[in-house]
């Protein structure tokens, strides 16, 4: 049975933008990652990089899983939106004094008198963030991603722009805080011009009570989940030298930026295509695996040639990125499989089971934790690789959960990704073996090389097996 067309056309859409989206924004970071990293030192990064989590979990405050209930709305109403802008705007606003007078007690924790401005300038981000909610919301559950595409690459490429220029001009770490709050007030921008919801002076909390049973499961876990991706950042910052926590932040950096290409493709049209397909068990089944598939299609490949080259990429950014390398090989392997933690979410999202989606996330921390806490003495290296271990097999308890409300079965996931990760080890061997003679070669000879032997014996693995993503890729393209 084949997917009613409109569906079928709407999607194949929105993965083609969310894909060009997704790929530009990884080389607009890529290039402006490698002029900040010349011009930045690794302890400008470690300082700003101990804040994130600051600005993360604000920033699940105020949005308190309203965009995932909007768009999990089947018919959501202008009221509703204008409640959820109203509401975000007055408790982000509270939340920015509350850090603004908190600044000096995160300076106190981590020896950094520097980081009492720093943080107060840096934090305005999180305010302004809270005013595009409904837009993007609006966005997302419209499948705009044309319009997604185009906001996020403008923004980028300014904001890239001035923290560039603020870099050059001898900012140090002040460059880091120009380009994010730059590229987060040019987001708001884009999403105010390109939604037709307008936001209004009359206000009610009925739609934002009717949304919190719903959306307290969901920012429970956006908070679970910024304490999981920022931990280590946190105990570097606290038990290592600020060298040190660069080196990580820098290498977990360069690792999201690969597995977040498909990730945000994912996320973009997951949710709105679930909860469209939601009341037909065997059609949403053969819409999430052939979803799987093309994850997998584009994160195994990427991830693991990502671990092959991670020398020659922080080679890139110059010699004093050195130590950055074996850390990002070890983030990276656990990386290929972050994108399917996408898909799990999306679908325990789409069928409203916002406590399943907060206890798993809870126990992956809790886990994660432990980790951290009892291999602290042994080392960063020990600590990654136990990090990046959690994360793959993390995935078991999601596929029991997605089991219990859907007709996926555990063999069919692994056989929808078995082969492409056999597929892409078997790529990133051969590649290693036929370059291995040029290891002492400079990285600008190493590094094209080995990206464009990878991708064409890739390709002639996907054509020899007539891998059905692969030629469907194809006749799109052609198209």
């Amino acid at each position: 049975m084949s997917e009613p067309r409109d569906l079928k056309e709407r999607t194949t859409r929105g993965l083609a933008w969310s894909g060009v989206n997704s790929g530009m924004t990884q080389l607009l970071n890529l290039v402006i990652g490698v002029f900040l990293a010349r011009l930045l030192s690794p302890g400008d990064y470690g300082i700003v990089g101990v804040l994130a989590i600051f600005s993360a979990l604000a920033g699940n405050l105020q949005d308190a899983g309203f965009t995932q209930s909007l768009i999990n709305l089947k018919r959501p109403e202008a009221r509703d939106y204008n409640s959820v802008f109203w509401f975000s705007a007055a408790v982000s606003l509270c939340l920015y004094l509350l850090l603004f007078a908190a600044a000096p007690l995160i300076a106190a924790f981590y020896r950094a008198e520097e980081l009492v401005p720093l943080s107060r300038v840096l934090f305005l981000g999180f305010f302004i963030a809270a005013l595009s909610i409904p837009s993007g919301a609006w966005l997302k559950k419209n499948l705009c991603n044309r319009e997604i595409a185009l906001i996020g690459i403008t923004a980028l490429t300014l904001s890239g722009a001035a923290g560039i220029a603020v870099a050059f001009a001898g900012g140090r770490h002040w460059a880091l805080v120009v380009l994010q709050l730059s590229y987060i007030g040019i987001i708001t921008l884009g999403r105010f011009v390109c939604c037709p919801w307008r936001p209004s002076f009359s206000w009610e909390f009925a739609p934002v009570r009717g949304m919190m049973r719903f959306g307290v499961n969901v920012f429970l876990t956006n908070v679970v989940n910024t304490l999981s991706q920022n931990l280590f950042t946190v105990i570097f910052g606290r038990i290592f030298s600020k060298a040190v926590t660069g080196f990580y932040t820098r290498a977990n950096m360069w690792n999201n930026m690969g597995h977040q290409l498909v990730t945000n493709t994912v996320n973009q049209l997951a949710q709105a295509v679930f909860v469209e397909v939601g009341d037909d068990r065997e059609r949403e089944e053969r819409v999430w695996r052939k979803m799987l598939r093309f994850t997998a299609f584009v994160s195994m490949p990427a991830m693991l040639g990502l671990a092959l080259v991670a020398r020659e990429v922080t080679a890139v950014l110059g010699p004093q990125w050195g130590p950055s390398a074996p850390l990002l090989r070890v983030l990276a392997l656990g990386g290929a499989f972050m994108p399917l933690y996408a898909l799990y979410q999306n679908l325990l999202i789409s069928h409203g089971r916002g406590r399943a989606y907060l206890w798993l996330n809870v126990g992956q921390v809790a886990l994660l934790l432990a980790a951290a806490l009892v291999l602290a003495p042994r080392g960063v290296m020990t600590m990654v690789a136990a990090y990046s271990a959690v994360q793959v097999l993390w995935l078991l308890p999601w596929q029991w959960a997605a089991g219990r409300i859907s007709a996926l079965r555990w063999t069919s996931v692994v056989g929808d990704v078995m082969p492409y990760l056999l597929s892409s080890l078997l790529t990133t061997g051969l590649t290693w073996g036929l370059t291995e003679p040029l290891e002492q070669s400079p990285f600008w000879v190493l590094l094209p090389v080995r990206i464009v032997l990878a991708a064409a014996l890739y390709g002639a693995l996907m054509w020899a097996r007539r891998d059905e993503i692969f030629l469907e890729i194809l006749r799109f393209l052609r198209r």
